[in-house]
């Protein structure tokens, strides 16, 4: 039987990852590190997963320096869009997004949301990691609808220039796989694999949130 509680350390400043985590009605702190959110890996899946490994491992690294006696569990993650085998990360302005739209505009595109659990344990730290994919149809967009929805400002902070639960709800058409997935934090799924882990890692005996 473990009796050891963990600390729940969300490392993203996205309001929309603080809002699905805490559906979970578990207890959790935010932490993050301002990081380039740069990588090489030409496959959008891998690029996805080392950005969040990234995010997560810097703030890990803080905790066991500062906080070597807390077991914590972090949780990071990184969305993009893809098309083509582009990527599509957020705009860094609005003609940025502008073009980033157009290219979408009428098309099918994926969204890869990478997500990393990092656990300090008694001393002991291990991981998991997985990557969810959606897919998302635009309506072709008239330049009307595109400049309105640029004049929103929503464009400017989400990968591909566009969040599903705001007003680009105008032109999409069609979503095919999870939702929240899309808002950037595979929820269920995260759920399953969060499950599975533990119980191979931590505890077979207990509920995975009852550790918290």
């Amino acid at each position: 039987m473990v009796n050891s509680k963990l600390k729940l350390i969300l490392a993203s400043a996205s309001p929309r990852r603080f809002e699905l985590l805490g559906h979970l009605k578990i207890p959790f702190e935010v932490k993050t590190f301002n990081v380039p959110e740069i990588s090489h890996n030409p496959d959008p899946k891998g690029f996805a997963q080392e950005i969040a490994y990234i995010k997560g491992k810097i703030v890990v690294d803080d905790l066991m320096n500062n906080q070597p006696d807390e077991n914590f569990f972090v949780i990071s993650a990184d969305t993009i869009v893809c098309l083509d085998n582009k990527i599509y990360g957020k705009p860094k302005n609005t003609d940025e997004a502008r073009t980033f739209l157009r290219e979408l505009s009428g098309k099918t595109h994926s969204v890869f949301t990478a997500v990393c659990g990092l656990c300090y344990f008694r001393g002991q730290l291990s991981s998991f990691s997985f990557v969810d994919e959606s897919r998302v149809t635009f309506n072709q967009l008239d330049s009307r609808l595109l400049e309105t929805y640029l004049l929103t400002g929503d464009s400017l902070d989400k990968a591909g220039a566009y969040g599903i639960q705001g007003p680009s709800l105008t032109f999409i058409s069609n979503v095919e796989g999870s939702y929240s997935n899309v808002v950037g934090f595979p929820l269920s799924r995260f759920i399953k694999e969060t499950e599975s882990f533990f119980q191979s890692k931590i505890s077979s005996e207990l509920l995975w949130y009852d550790l918290f």
